[in-house]
């Protein structure tokens, strides 16, 4: 593209299909309209259907870990199908394909997770044995770590479907992310968001990103005006540690870097799947430092876990 978008040459927006990528994709829309003073019809969502939102019957770390929500999507984009991919910026892997990369981060919603029963009121309540649905590698080893005394069962699906599994009783509660139900309008549903003290949540969890390919230099002007910078210098720091840890969705890591008076403070956490060890630490510095805050928060912790510590 070599203009700004018009309705005769919209600006094609790549996303999955779920409601809340599609919720995302919207608020990506909606953000350039307001920035660039464009109507509605200069913009065109494209769903696609990835791997991830085609295989249900398998957990997530079975499937091959991150990029199955993104592939597919990041093909498109290379082929010229697309001209913008968004993307939920917990899925992604910390590399990009060639000619590819993230440019803008919206602003950063909510990061807690959020506690989904039909009856307790908070994780506390659930009572020894009860049975907790969680597809997240991450959730379900902190879970065994905190409260081994539960049943932690696969639960995988948008927000309708699990909450119609506790419904069936295939579980007694699951975990949602605040974020995802706040952008579908739908934070009811959580009977309690857990602080990030009692549960540390996934890398980048709450950010969206939105990725472009290197060639493009009329999209990166657009997507430019619409770049919340202190949303992508928390991530700078996140997805260093992550990269560090060489992090995937067969590795139960959390991490969350907080941004105050020019100042990052990054707190991470590894676990063992079974959650029977749990390695945390944490760092701060500045906002230039943020990708070596990353990297070394992550020698530490590997260092203090020691040698297979991740792959057990």
């Amino acid at each position: 593209m070599t203009d700004l978008p018009d309705p005769d040459r919209p600006l094609r927006i790549g996303t999955r299909g779920s409601p809340l990528a599609l919720a995302q994709a919207q608020e990506t829309k909606i953000r350039l309209m307001a920035a660039h003073g464009l109507p509605e019809a200069a913009f065109v969502i494209v769903p696609i259907k990835t791997t991830g939102d085609r295989v249900q019957d398998r957990s997530l770390s079975e499937l091959g870990g991150k990029g199955l929500f993104t592939r597919e999507i990041e093909d498109a984009l290379l082929a010229g199908e697309i001209d913008i991919a968004v993307h939920s910026m917990k899925d992604m892997p910390t590399l990009q394909p060639g000619g590819l990369a993230i440019t803008c981060y919206l602003p950063r919603e909510d990061v807690r997770d959020a506690f989904v029963s039909l009856d307790a009121r908070a994780l506390g309540d659930l009572p020894p044995g009860a049975v907790v649905g969680t597809s997240s590698l991450r959730r379900r080893a902190q879970l065994r770590h905190r409260r081994p005394d539960l049943e932690v069962v696969e639960f995988r699906g948008n927000v309708q479907t699990r909450l119609r599994k506790l419904s069936e009783g295939v579980a007694e509660a699951t975990f949602l992310a605040m974020a995802g139900l706040r952008r579908l309008g739908l934070p009811e549903i959580a009977k309690a968001p857990i602080p990030v003290d009692e549960m540390l949540p996934a890398v980048a969890q709450g950010a969206i990103g939105v990725e472009q390919r290197l060639d493009d230099a009329a999209v990166g002007a657009l997507l430019a005006r619409i770049n919340d910078a202190d949303t992508c210098h928390r991530l700078r720091a996140e997805r260093a540690l992550l990269a560090g840890l060489d992090g995937s969705c067969q590795t139960p890591i959390a991490g969350l870097a907080t941004l105050s008076e020019g100042k990052l403070r990054l707190r991470a956490e590894i676990l063992r799947p079974d959650g029977s060890e749990c390695v945390a630490g944490e760092t701060s510095g500045g906002i230039a430092e943020a990708e070596d805050l990353g990297a070394a928060l992550a020698a530490e912790l590997l260092g203090r876990a020691g040698p297979g510590f991740l792959a057990s």
